[in-house]
């Protein structure tokens, strides 16, 4: 990495096709084939469209590596401003990262269980169907686990924008909000399930927050230490 500059860019890129693939994998992965609650509408959807799922996890563990990528060049371009908190957004980001792949593997079960192989024989097929939305809910689960770390970091990596100087302070603010209201997301998913009015704030905040600092340092950068 040959200057601030060009690291803070290629974390803006990282991000900004983190966001990418993390959009596809949901969208043209999943969200046409899983219907939660019908165990034997969703077990035809995944029998039907094999491939399209397994694009769908494919694409979240890519998203993954790509998001931790993304957090490592924030770090390398965060922790002149405090290393200490640089290192504590990263640990956060891992954290999520790990969580999230561990769930990946519960969309796997859930299509082996649809398979079809020999050894499945043994159960019934509204039984393997029950089973595999089971894992569906697992993993459901497992990825708002994951929301708590992916919230948490948000706020030492807002604290760092707005303090760094060289990215704007808006961007620092709108992180650190952010954090606020998707750590509310976390806690409306597993104690207010039908509070849905929180999401309607949290989800276009994180999109402005988190697309404007990745197309931010995409194209800026960063500024350029003066030489003394």
């Amino acid at each position: 990495m040959k200057s601030n500059k060009n690291t803070a860019r290629m974390a803006g890129a990282l991000y900004f096709i983190y966001i990418i693939a993390h959009t596809s994998a949901d969208v043209i992965g999943r969200s046409k084939i899983i219907v939660y609650g019908d165990a034997a509408a969703t077990a035809q959807n995944i029998t039907a469209a094999a491939g399209q799922f397994r694009f769908g996890f494919i694409g979240d563990l890519l998203a993954a590596v790509l998001f931790f990528l993304a957090a490592w060049a924030l770090y390398v371009v965060l922790k002149p401003v405090n290393q200490n908190l640089a290192l504590l957004f990263l640990l956060l980001n891992l954290g999520g990262v790990i969580i999230q792949c561990a769930s990946d593997l519960f969309l796997v079960a859930s299509q082996m269980l649809l398979s079809g192989a020999d050894y499945l024989n043994v159960f019934q097929v509204n039984q393997l169907q029950a089973l595999s939305m089971f894992f569906l809910y697992v993993y459901k689960d497992g990825f708002m686990i994951a929301q708590l770390f992916y919230g948490a970091w948000l706020f030492p990596l807002g604290y760092l924008v707005f303090k760094s100087g060289f990215i704007p302070r808006i961007l620092g603010i709108l992180l650190m909000i952010h954090c606020a209201f998707w750590l509310m997301t976390f806690l409306r998913f597993f104690l207010f399930p039908d509070f849905n009015a929180i999401i309607y704030i949290s989800y276009p905040l994180g999109f402005v927050a988190e697309l404007g600092l990745s197309l931010w340092l995409m194209i800026w950068g960063v500024k350029e230490p003066k030489p003394a």
